[in-house]
């Protein structure tokens, strides 16, 4: 079987499987679980066949036409070089290690069969984006897991918040959208082409006529799929859904789309200057924002979502100096700790039996209830924080080694500014991502929060998946950081020792730092009741109270936070704790600067419809019928009536003719 066939097959099997799943989900449940599980492990094990043979070597093409579309012909192309080739074995790791874990997860959802069929034709739409050599299927895979989001994130439609939730991703990422494809129609008007090989070809010569609107216009759409500043405040509110999908969707889906795009047509982006600047720009600013926004979180998979996009900004930095290598290095490594991190959140959350109870302040002994979840996320808590010798430390310092590359003017793909915002930028985030890992593995596994009620041991399928990430959480970096260049662009990954010392010395500052103030905090907020931090909070102004001095910040009279009395994020963000724990307001901002605009908008097509609109039609139509009452009333049947209206007509015709002769 040769390599293209192989390739086909990877993004085809999940698909039959999700539509065999809908289709028999109701008539043979007992199939549902195989058609997850199977065709999705079935392609882990074509993803790998196909990278083994491809080996880092020349690209693999295949391409046949569609239909004939004009000056423009849009192909089913196959592009796999070796970042395609090793990001597809990812996506088919995480979503394998989903679908097991979801049977376990999700084993009393009713609704797990159309689950599992949606977590599916996500897995078979991202194959088609990693794989496609051609823009426009690749739009179509990128799209349909947009649709798949919104469906996932609302699973829980019952709740207002899911419902919220996925109305919000949808409608951001579309937002996104738009400005994307006019940026490929563009792209393709000035090339000539949709092939991802043409494109780069002609960019290498030049062909470019207006790179700067065209990279512009394709960022946007990358900043909606990979929740990057400012289209970023969709990915926390769809922590809705369930755990197993944001697994999916933080690790090797829809966020990462974004990401690899940028990776695969990179030369389109260095052939502006000011792009790569905005690139740099926005990834220093969602870097930054997210680890302080982190900080303020009570919800754990809140937690994790900042993280992810502040994880997200590292790669996106990356590629706003020119070295996808480090990007997509970095991008393999989050997918293995993320993963991991959200599995054992949902591990934790499935003990609690609710959704509901992810809150920190309210997380007591769960180091002895799930000791697996303890081990495994403290692996990936590690790996997040970079510390040697952890995944996270190689992939995350390959980034900042780059950066400093680059701002030492070492290179000509991107601009020296480009590298100084990048370096300094991430260097913060280091010392912020380990502050708030910190804070997070304190207040879940050593919180004072109440106990909740124990739902028994988790099924094996979960501990299992969690074990099996944990090991490319802790050894994925270490070994392969010196493979890498042969399947990426032969770029070094090598840590450097400037960037090493100075992350390394940061994060360690900041976990220490979290510490020393969760130490105080808990000394302080020893006077408060054990189990008062686990009331809910909501007009019980003592809790509130206590809260404001333990942390020795003001108590915020507008909003009461579930935060436990020994959080350390209020003391360290001090005033700040308030507008980092709401996303800096930007929700708000978009409320007034957008939403009631348009909602004012709508109110007045809604009064101009029917006080102007509708008072028209009614007014036209009331014209012929008041006349036409008024001719039926003439039309009595009566001769007499017509005989006397006809000598009456006679009168004055005889008078008018009267008056006009004596006029003359």
């Amino acid at each position: 079987m040769t390599t293209t066939t192989l390739a086909v097959l990877v993004p085809l099997l999940p698909f039959l499987g999700a539509a065999a799943g809908l289709l028999l989900g109701r008539t043979a449940p007992g199939f549902v679980r195989p058609l997850a599980v199977l065709p999705t492990l079935a392609s882990l094990v074509l993803a790998v066949l196909v990278a083994v043979r491809q080996g880092g070597d020349a690209a693999v093409d295949a391409a046949t036409e569609l239909t004939p579309t004009g000056s423009v012909p849009i192909d089913l192309a196959l592009h796999i070089d070796g970042f395609a080739a090793l990001v597809a074995v990812l996506v088919a790791v995480v979503a394998s290690c989903v679908q097991i874990y979801s049977t376990g997860y999700l084993r009393d959802d009713p609704r797990y069969p159309s689950y599992a069929a949606l977590v599916s034709l996500f897995t078979s739409a991202m194959f088609l984006v990693v794989y496609s050599g051609d823009l426009i299927v690749l739009l179509v895979g990128w799209e349909v897991m947009g649709i798949c989001s919104y469906f996932l994130v609302g699973h829980y439609w019952e709740t207002p918040e899911a419902r919220a939730a996925s109305i919000k991703a949808f409608l951001v990422t579309k937002l996104g959208d738009v400005p994307f494809l006019i940026g490929l129609f563009a792209l393709a008007g000035d090339t000539g082409s949709f092939r991802i090989t043409r494109i780069l070809g002609a960019v290498a010569h030049g062909g470019l006529d207006h790179p700067t609107l065209i990279a512009l216009l394709l960022l946007a759409g990358v900043a909606g799929k990979s929740a990057q500043f400012p289209l970023h405040t969709w990915l926390p509110d769809a922590m809705a859904g369930p755990t197993p999908v944001s697994a999916l969707i933080h690790a090797a889906t829809m966020v990462a789309a974004g990401v690899y795009f940028v990776a695969r047509l990179l030369p389109v982006f260095e052939a502006s200057s000011a792009a790569m600047v905005v690139l740099a720009v926005m990834a220093a600013v969602t870097m930054a924002g997210s680890g302080l926004a982190a900080l303020a979180q009570d919800d754990i998979k809140r937690v994790l979502a900042y993280s992810t996009i502040g994880q997200l900004g590292y790669m996106t930095g990356a590629l706003a100096v020119a070295d996808r290598g480090a990007a997509v290095f970095h991008l393999m490594s989050h997918g293995a700790f993320k993963a991991l991190l959200f599995l054992a959140a949902g591990a934790v959350i499935h003990a609690a039996g609710t959704n509901s109870l992810a809150a920190m302040s309210r997380m007591r002994n769960l180091r002895d209830r799930v000791p697996d979840a303890y081990w495994t996320m403290t692996v990936a808590l590690l790996a997040l924080a970079a510390i040697p010798p952890f995944s996270g430390f190689f992939s995350k310092e390959s980034v900042l080694g780059a950066a400093e590359h680059v701002s030492t003017g070492h290179t000509e793909h991107a601009p020296a500014a480009a590298g100084w915002i990048v370096l300094l930028s991430g260097l913060l985030t280091a010392l912020l991502t380990a502050a708030y890992a910190a804070r997070l593995w304190l207040l879940a596994f050593r919180g004072r929060g109440a106990d909740a009620p124990d739902h028994g041991r988790q099924p094996l399928t979960m501990t299992v998946v969690l074990w099996v990430l944990a090991v490319p959480s802790l050894a994925l970096g270490g070994l392969t950081y010196r493979l890498l260049p042969e399947w990426f662009d032969g770029l070094d990954l090598t840590p450097t020792l400037t960037t090493s010392v100075l992350g390394t010395g940061l994060a360690l500052i900041g976990g220490l730092v979290t510490y020393a103030a969760w130490r105080h905090t808990t000394a302080l907020a020893a006077r408060v009741p054990l189990g008062a931090v686990a009331a809910h909070p909501e007009g019980d102004a003592g809790l509130v109270e206590a809260e404001a001095i333990a942390s020795h910040t003001p108590a915020y009279g507008d909003i009461a936070y579930a935060s436990d009395p020994a959080d350390p994020g209020r003391l360290l963000l001090g005033p700040l704790h308030h507008s980092a724990a709401v996303g800096f307001h930007l929700d708000a901002v978009y409320r007034a600067l957008f939403v009631r605009p348009v909602q004012a908008g709508a109110s007045l097509v809604w009064f101009l419809d029917r006080e102007v609109v509708d008072t028209y039609v009614r007014g036209a139509g009331a014209l012929p019928r008041w006349l036409g009452a008024a001719v039926r009333r003439a039309q009595t049947g009566n001769v007499q009536t017509y005989v006397s209206a006809l000598l009456a007509g006679t009168v004055v015709l005889a008078v008018a003719a009267v008056l006009v002769a004596t006029g003359a």
